[in-house]
């Protein structure tokens, strides 16, 4: 006769040789904090004596949880919606959290009503929203009702009562343009990005500032439409470099805009850096891999969607059920990559 097929471990089972009940065997396995030490020891003695593996699905009835975290993106961007999800996913799964990711329409009228929808189907505990998302006013005010956890990345604006994980794209701007012009430059183009992205319009904030603070009077000529895809940015080079007085260099919102630029002075028959220098923001992998190498604002999308998913699993574990005050606020600073694709003013 075949064997008999050997019972399934239940959290009843970890709960009954630990001497405790299986609510707090549940609390122990989600990390909370209002267990003694001892009797957390006894239960991971239990845990590993009985070699327990708890599912999502157990873990789930065991308590008001469902242990998903979404992630809500609507960005023309692959390479950042990738990153920002590489750096959540991580960090989700050293804390027993799944990462879902929910596409939005963020042009959409309804879309606060259908995000809502998405994440009551799914019984997300929280949300972590990227640009442009997360500059929606709506969908913002629908989360603070509902009462659901959320943090934001890169909002357009900073506010105490906002959990967020930003840079100062800015003043990451500011200081890409005073680099340019400390080369000489005084022609700069500028390529615009999605005008609903908060951070994009910082950006060229950032660029204005420098023109300003250096006593270079601002030339709306030379400042171009963009929506962040490498054809917008080769369209918009070729508006700047087909001008009587072109300029000498052009600052790209993105690496992806200014790559764009670089294959029209290409095409174009302009030496890069000799005749223009070209510059992009983010310090995507293939921003090293262009001729010459662009060079870029590095921005830490990866460990910005950590950070992201580690403020909202810490608020939810400790049960912070104010969706507007989950933790403190993170920064992250930019940094500058000098590369090959910019040199003094011809």
């Amino acid at each position: 006769m075949p064997s008999e097929t050997k019972r399934a471990v239940t959290i009843h089972d970890v709960a009954k040789k630990a001497g405790v009940s299986f609510k707090t065997v549940s609390r122990v396995l989600n990390n909370e904090a209002n267990v003694s030490v001892e009797t957390q020891d006894k239960v991971r003695k239990a845990i590993s004596a009985l070699q327990y593996s708890p599912s999502i699905a157990a873990r789930v009835l065991a308590g008001s949880r469902s242990f998903l975290i979404g992630l809500l993106y609507d960005t023309p961007s692959s390479y950042y919606t990738h990153s920002i999800q590489m750096g959540a996913l991580e960090r989700c799964r050293d804390a027993g959290f799944h990462l879902v990711l929910e596409k939005c329409n963020s042009d959409a009228r309804n879309v606060a009503a259908v995000t809502l929808v998405n994440i009551k189907r799914t019984r997300l505990d929280g949300v972590i929203l990227t640009p442009p998302l997360s500059d929606n006013q709506a969908i913002r005010e629908t989360l603070v009702e509902q009462k659901i956890p959320h943090v934001l990345i890169s909002p357009p604006r900073l506010e105490p009562e906002i959990s967020s994980v930003y840079m100062d794209d800015r003043r990451a701007a500011f200081d890409m343009t005073q680099y340019l012009i400390s080369l000489g430059h005084r022609r700069i183009g500028f390529i615009k990005g999605l005008s609903r992205h908060g951070a994009a319009m910082l950006r060229l904030l950032g660029y204005e500032d420098a023109l300003r603070s250096s006593g270079i009077k601002l030339d709306e000529a030379l400042v171009k439409d963009g929506n962040f895809r490498f054809q917008s940015g080769a369209d918009a080079a070729e508006q700047l470099l087909r001008q009587k007085e072109r300029p000498t260099a052009i600052f790209a919102s993105n690496d992806e805009m200014g790559a764009g630029a670089v294959a029209t002075a290409h095409r174009l028959g302009i030496s890069i850096p000799r005749e223009l220098s070209v510059v992009g923001f983010d310090d995507v992998p293939y921003a090293s891999i262009t001729w010459p190498a662009l060079t870029t604002v590095h921005q830490p999308i990866v460990e910005m969607g950590a950070a992201a998913a580690g403020l909202l699993i810490g608020g939810i574990q400790s049960r912070k059920t104010d969706p507007a005050g989950l933790a403190p606020s993170i920064s992250f600073q930019h940094e500058m990559k000098i590369r090959g694709s910019t040199g003094p003013a011809p």
